[in-house]
């Protein structure tokens, strides 16, 4: 029988054929459970995962030593002799690298005897406005539709089977890669495993116990199953699954729980992963089928429906997915792929990242490997970040709201780290992360281990939720006391320096190296560029945050008086923004990180308001390309980013490209290589920052807009001050807009002509200086007067 293959929805993606490997697979997920859907005939499989499935268990991996041997390092560079510094930080200030994130298991669903013959038909797609991953495939006179999807209301997998006729014959089972016991029984299957308690890196397969397991230490997890169907029976069968038969309707409801209570607390036992699965399995089963789907939908689309974006018609999106990426990659054009690329990152967001859930790691909460790349932690030093450069101008504020949970804890582990490593005041943590809250330095080498400033950079995201929402509510009792906190760690951890300045010492730029005047490689110098960007952006905020409060001023005064004492931005030989004090050359001229470019993008202390700096940092991205750099897919992302901040939008445009030609997978998730969803984040994140800008205290319409989408329209993008916007364009500029505030105050439009703003009722309000008063809750339409 013939499949229906003429859906044409804007936000989807579609496959003639199962997925071969799990690269193809499409995601799922409510936040905490996820799964990774093949789309199988035969034996279906979905991957599955939960947030907090980690090897380890609360630990102290401070290094009680280090402090020993930092004014030694600090002498050492002072003097010059940086890689006697170096050695000193390898060998005694470093720590132990972090656990990893942990698969939990499979679904299998085996439908006996399908199989598909030359005249039958398959598609298999994810429909991202509803969050339904769905096969439907047609044999003999047998139609039957698939679905899947993770409720976030309901905290459950539904998994559906329809027929056509009453002939549904399927066997049921899970697995796991982790030590596991399953039992089929009355409708329904359980699953208990245990978690590794240490996954050592076996990079080079040089350890002869990689994965540790010990008894009584280390999560519990729980998976439960149950079937629900329309005609038929079922029964337990031959090993550890379920037989159905004779069915014409089946859905599965799974629930998956680990006993994790808290970072600093013991894991709370088997039974106690047990009960939350059946709590969850109890509310679902009271619910029933129809309910739990139509709750599913309204909630997601809730969240999803916020934004629509419309970049231009294309011929190829007619064409499975993995066609149109194919033909991307030959050069085609495909504006609608590149607005299915945001909706794409909004999704992989919502169903990864939601309110009470761990945040988004690196590979969002999909992971297959019991030692995943990077152990899919959380890495500080740009990726964790770039995961959330898209939730508050893609209006997902709320599922920003992990990461602010984590920072909290983070903040408390990272107080201990803040006095054993440094002696200092308030909190610090360094570039890897996992579910334990690890703030200390991890193992390896100084040039990506060393680096406090991870939970500094982290806390512009406080920022940025604040500058979106405007709530004092959530400014004064979130954002500040953590905002403070890693403010008085800097200033503790300045000292002074060349000049005069006070400079961050010892200081890395992250992961990559320098060549002295000797020849001699090395990362560690001080006052690195990255460094006193993110300090005077911390302080910076600090500042605004005691005057909107109206609190702390002793404070205000002692961080205004470091403020000024911090180094300025400085050009180099080459014309280049240097990356360290001092103007070395670049071992890797053409390295994945810009670290130094933190003030252009995603902070806002170069722009139009400062030339020459804009100048040198277009220098730096050039001599970056021009040797490489943007090689990997996160990085390629920043560069969109970035060219969008230079107001280039042919050059953010081409790393869109590149991007999607060069770095995608065929179920369009980020390629580092491997699999990073970072570069998804950040991708999506550059596109909105093409359309819209906010940053300097004015909104900026359009201000990278490329030929390619020289007609279109966008609409729910938030900017800073608490508005949403409404964009629509026609040859390249922008014809009307709208904004709706959130609260009172003054609208700036920055925009190079006339423009007439009027209110609700139709009347021509007041603009001086491209300025206009608004009230919160209403809506204002602009119009441009360009000829």
């Amino acid at each position: 029988m013939k499949v229906n293959d003429n859906q044409e929805h804007a936000w989807n993606l579609w496959y003639g054929q199962p997925a071969l490997r799990w690269e193809e697979a499409l995601p799922i997920g409510n936040g905490r459970l996820g799964g990774m859907v093949f789309g199988d005939i035969r034996r279906e499989r979905i991957q599955l995962n939960e947030d907090t499935l980690w090897a380890g268990f609360p630990r102290d991996t401070n290094n009680y030593e280090a402090l020993r041997y930092l004014q030694p390092a600090r002498s050492s560079i002072e003097g010059g002799k940086y890689a006697e510094a170096e050695r000193l930080i390898n060998q005694k200030m470093l720590g132990v690298n972090t656990e990893p994130y942990q698969p939990l298991g499979n679904l299998w669903i085996e439908h006996a005897g399908a199989a598909l013959k030359g005249t039958d038909s398959y598609r298999r797609e994810l429909d991202l406005a509803t969050g339904i991953a769905s096969t439907v495939y047609g044999f003999g006179e047998t139609l039957v539709k698939r679905e899947a999807y993770v409720s976030a209301v309901d905290d459950v997998m539904v998994v559906t089977y329809e027929a056509s006729a009453s002939n549904l014959e399927l066997f049921v089972s899970v697995d796991s890669l982790l030590p596991y016991h399953a039992e089929a029984g009355e409708n329904g299957l359980v699953l208990a495993g245990q978690c590794p308690t240490h996954v050592a890196d076996n990079y080079h397969g040089d350890h002869p116990q990689p994965i540790l397991f010990e008894e009584g230490r280390g999560l519990s997890f729980g998976l439960r199953l149950r079937v629900l169907q329309e005609g038929g029976t079922v029964s337990a069968a031959a090993g550890g699954r379920l037989h159905i038969t004779g069915a014409r309707q089946v859905t599965l409801l799974l629930a998956a729980a680990t006993d994790f209570v808290r970072y600093d607390t013991s894991p709370a036992g088997a039974a106690e992963a047990s009960a939350r699965c059946t709590k969850r399995m109890a509310a679902a089963e009271a619910l029933g089928c129809k309910a739990l789907r139509e709750r599913h939908v309204a909630e997601h689309a809730r969240l999803f429906g916020r934004v629509e974006l419309h970049l231009g018609i294309s011929p190829a999106a007619k064409l499975p997915t993995d066609q149109r990426l194919t033909a991307y990659r030959s050069g085609g054009e495909d504006p609608q792929l590149e607005a299915l690329y945001l909706q794409y990152g909004r999704y992989l967001l919502m169903a990864s990242s939601r309110p009470g859930t761990q945040p988004a790691n690196l590979q969002g909460i999909w992971n297959h490997q019991l030692m995943p790349p990077w152990n899919s932690n959380y890495t500080t030093n740009i990726n964790v970040q770039m995961n959330y450069w898209h939730a508050e101008v893609c209006a997902l504020s709320e599922c920003h709201l992990p990461l602010f949970d984590m920072l909290g804890e983070l903040a408390e582990a990272g107080q201990r780290t803040a006095k054993i490593h440094y002696g200092a005041r308030g909190w610090t943590a360094h570039h890897n992360v996992d579910l334990w809250r690890s703030s200390a330095p991890s193992g390896g080498e100084a040039s990506w281990a060393f680096w406090p400033l991870g939970g500094a950079w982290l806390t512009r995201h406080l920022w940025e939720h604040y500058q979106f929402g405007l709530d004092p509510v959530f400014l004064k009792d979130t954002a500040y006391p953590l905002l403070k906190g890693s403010a008085l760690f800097f200033l503790d951890f300045l000292v002074p320096g060349p000049e005069g300045y006070l400079v961050t010492n010892p200081s890395t730029s992250p992961e990559n190296k320098f060549v002295t005047a000797d020849g001699e490689i090395g990362s560690v110098s001080l006052a690195s560029t990255m460094d006193i960007s993110i300090i005077r952006e911390l302080f910076t905020h600090c500042i605004e945050a005691c005057m909107i409060l109206n609190i702390d001023p002793l404070f205000k005064e002692e961080l205004e008086a470091a403020l000024a004492k911090l180094p300025p931005l400085r050009i180099g030989r080459h014309g280049q923004l240097q990356e360290w004090f001092y103007d070395f050359e670049e071992s890797e001229p053409g390295h994945r990180h810009i670290s130094h470019l933190y003030g252009l993008h995603p902070g806002e202390q170069i722009s139009e308001a400062t030339p020459e700096l804009l100048t040198a940092a277009r220098t730096t991205l050039e001599r970056r390309l021009n040797h490489g750099g943007g090689h990997t897919g996160w990085s390629c992302a920043w560069l969109i980013n970035q060219f969008a901040r230079l107001r280039d939008g042919e050059g953010a445009h081409r790393f869109i490209r590149t991007l999607l030609a060069r770095s995608t997978h065929p179920n369009l998730f980020d390629d580092h290589p491997p699999f990073q969803i970072d570069g998804n984040f950040g991708g999506a994140a550059g596109i909105a920052e093409m359309l819209l800008q906010s940053h300097n205290g004015s909104i900026i319409l359009l201000p990278a807009l490329p030929s390619a989408w020289p007609e279109g329209s966008v609409s729910g993008l938030r900017a800073r001050g608490g508005y949403t916007v409404d964009i629509a364009w026609r040859g390249g500029k922008w014809l009307e807009a709208s904004v709706t505030a959130a609260a009172d105050g003054i609208c700036t439009i920055s925009h190079s002509g006339a423009f007439e703003v009027r209110n609700e009722a139709g009347e021509v309000l007041a603009c001086e200086e491209q300025n206009f008063s608004v009230l919160a809750g209403h809506t204002y339409r602009i119009q441009s007067r360009a000829e």
